[in-house]
């Protein structure tokens, strides 16, 4: 199984993240490739069997919470039917973020089987959660 990994990220938490979550994936039998969006492997997107995005919490620390760079995650390219899990990470509230993302890549197309917050204090062990949830919900 091949999954494709894009990110956004501002301070480098959601990178690390993507890459935890690459390193997981490996050691689980996949392959995986891991991009920034503004750098976005079309080829692995297409290959993939699954797509998964990550972003950031932005807001007001307990109100108005979104995915960071929400207009990026727009412009990604067409998912149509494209088997999709979403992360953010957050620092003190993700608020509806998740679900936010959920629905842009909805928008684009895919098919968004779940997704989870990471808080920024225990990315690694976030990872390894998200990683273990998504090979429970999806057979190899």
């Amino acid at each position: 199984m091949h999954a494709a990994i894009i990110y956004e990220s501002l301070t480098g938490n959601t990178r690390k993240t993507a890459y935890f979550i690459s390193r997981e994936l490996k050691k689980a039998g996949w392959t995986a490739s891991v991009s920034p969006i503004t750098q976005v492997d079309y080829q692995s997107i297409e290959s993939a069997d699954l797509v998964i995005v990550g972003t950031w919490t932005d807001g007001v620390v307990i109100a108005g919470q979104r995915p960071g760079r929400a207009g990026r995650l727009r412009k990604l390219p067409a998912l149509r039917g494209k088997r999709c899990i979403v992360y953010i990470t957050y620092a003190i509230d993700q608020g509806k973020a998740l679900q936010k993302l959920s629905r842009i890549m909805q928008e684009r197309g895919a098919n968004v089987l779940g997704g989870l917050a990471i808080k920024r204090n225990d990315l690694e062990g976030g990872a390894k959660d998200f990683v273990a949830r998504l090979l429970d919900a999806i057979p190899a």
